[in-house]
């Protein structure tokens, strides 16, 4: 008899693998996708894992309780993060800020002021690349842009416009409901509305039948 882990387990690969069935062709060589294994994980994410490769992890448990088609448009968010190049880097910022701060430190106690000058500088370069890394605006506008794209990716995997916008608004909502931390809410929540707008767009200009968020 088949245990509920093992048939959980079956499950989870099954979906791992239809999920690589959606990756564009120039992108199945060097992204692959994971289960997350952290604890309490973003529900979807991706990070580089070496030279020209990209993993992208999926929080299963939270991503099961999905409809299909929300799942599909969220994981081609994901997907046109990675074409864009704004997910996260390699986090060489904070130890470079750490080594400068240490280094600052220890040349004041020294007095070398050209090493002093250098340990600064390190810290500012890291200091902004983590400001910019950070910035809300930046960051809702990176995501704004993928959501464009996703849609673009579903209509390039078969969804007609109307659907696939209706199909990430109706992820998105599921995901301001779940989320009980306030500023990233209201990331979802700017999202929708841009998607709100964006279809509206779509619709005015291809004159086509009535396209909603819901």
């Amino acid at each position: 008899m088949t245990s509920y882990a093992t048939s959980t387990a079956r499950s989870d690969l099954s979906e791992l693998r239809r999920l690589k069935t959606l990756l564009p062709p120039e992108l199945k060589s060097w992204v692959t996708i994971e289960a997350a294994t952290a604890v309490n994980p973003p529900l979807v994410t991706s990070e580089e894992i070496g030279k020209d490769q990209v993993e992208i992890q999926i929080d299963l448990a939270k991503w099961d309780q999905l409809a299909l088609d929300q799942r599909n448009l969220l994981f081609w968010h994901e997907v046109a993060r990675i074409q864009n190049d704004t997910i996260p880097r390699d986090g060489w910022e904070m130890a470079a800020l750490a080594i400068g701060l240490g280094g600052a430190v220890g040349e004041l106690w020294v007095q070398d002021g050209l090493l002093l000058l250098l340990a600064l500088a390190l810290c500012s370069v890291s200091g902004w690349r983590l400001y910019q890394r950070n910035n809300g605006q930046k960051t809702l506008k990176e995501a704004i842009d993928a959501d464009e794209k996703a849609i673009a990716l579903a209509t390039r995997f078969g969804y007609t416009l109307p659907n696939a916008y209706k199909s990430l608004g109706s992820a998105l909502k599921v995901l301001i409901e779940q989320t009980p931390k306030k500023r990233q809410r209201k990331k979802f929540e700017s999202r929708l509305d841009a998607l709100k707008k964006s279809a509206a767009k779509a619709k005015s200009q291809v004159k086509a039948p009535r396209t909603e968020v819901y």
